[in-house]
């Protein structure tokens, strides 16, 4: 059971707070939490901006009940609204509540308290638990289920493109090559299994493992897929000075927020044109100027925020109608 008074602080929320609080700054102001969470952040920003309402989406029930729970210990429930859901669901969430625009939207992509705190879940290497790492305990598919049924080859590209690991086609290997006779059901399993497969003289620093958890938990909850779907249905309802803001924790997450802002913030025309079509210039204002980063006083509070990198974007001109056919173009695509 998670001790709603020992929660840590999340990362980053003073500068999370400050760039998405001006956007709030009016009556019946609409910010959306795609990551609810256990509403560390959702607390901070209705404190800070106390004409805002807030809807908070988790595909973790269970972490919808304890923010709930929080909410109504801090008075504020009366301007939040929970929803079960994933976030690249978001389109459906605000059609769900009649909303058809909002003035801003942030995303924490790191994992929970809940996630780490409650090692049954298995997302962490530290603890011994199950490889589930579903962040929605309705979905059927598990890590130990990737596990157990992948091809060498699938694996080996979820390891390297996840997870970035160099050893990536070894461990697959030694996946395949054990699970007729050992099947890996826990992170134990999993643990000793890369420490036998890594070379000792090539090891990062830290749990061997780590990277192949990470690539297992995106795989399994289908992160980036969702997170280049969300950014998109974002910025579509996105009011004129809207703003969203996006904390990321490992260079993929970070390259795809990066991409899609940076798309927004550029001019899109031949170098040299004289004069810019209207259509052309750009629609995003980058608020951060790159990625804003914990410092060492931060890090040593908390060491999970040292991989953090915080960027956000203000809606300065209306997305040409182009773009935003690109979009839908592009999520259908995808679905």
């Amino acid at each position: 059971m998670t001790d709603l008074n020992s929660i840590h602080q999340p990362v980053l929320l003073d500068e999370c707070v400050r760039l998405v609080s001006p956007a709030l700054d009016h009556a019946n102001a609409v910010v959306v939490d795609c990551t609810l969470g256990l509403a560390g952040h959702a607390i901070a920003v209705l404190r800070s901006a106390p004409q805002a309402h807030l809807i908070g989406i988790d595909r973790d029930e269970e972490a919808l009940r304890l923010a709930g729970e929080r909410m109504r210990r801090e008075g504020l429930s009366d301007r939040f609204t929970p929803v079960h859901a994933a976030f690249d669901e978001l389109e459906d969430v605000l059609g769900g509540e009649g909303i058809k625009e909002i003035d801003a939207a942030f995303m924490d992509l790191g994992l929970s308290s809940l996630q780490i705190d409650e090692t049954e879940r298995g997302f962490s290497y530290a603890h011994d638990a199950p490889l589930d790492m579903r962040m929605d305990t309705g979905q059927t598919l598990t890590a130990a289920d990737i596990l157990s049924s992948y091809s060498m080859q699938r694996l080996t590209t979820i390891f390297r493109e996840y997870g970035e690991e160099r050893f990536s086609r070894p461990i697959a290997r030694a996946i395949v090559d054990s699970r007729e006779s050992a099947p890996l059901r826990t992170s134990k399993d999993l643990n000793e299994l890369v420490d036998a497969t890594v070379p000792k003289a090539h090891r990062p620093a830290g749990n061997p493992a780590k990277r192949v958890f990470q690539a297992l938990r995106i795989e399994v909850n289908g992160e980036l897929e969702k997170l280049s779907q969300t950014l998109p249905q974002i910025a579509a309802h996105l009011k004129l000075h809207g703003r969203i803001v996006v904390e990321s924790y490992h260079s993929l997450e970070d390259r795809t927020v990066k991409r899609f802002m940076t798309a927004g913030t550029r001019v899109n025309v031949p170098p040299g044109l004289p004069i810019i079509p209207k259509e052309a210039q750009p629609y995003f204002k980058d608020l951060t100027h790159g990625a804003v980063m914990a410092d060492e006083a931060q890090i040593a509070d908390n060491p999970r925020s040292a991989s953090v990198r915080l960027r956000a974007v203000e809606l300065i001109r209306r997305i040409p109608e182009q773009t935003l056919r690109q979009y839908e173009e592009d999520r259908k695509g995808r679905g």
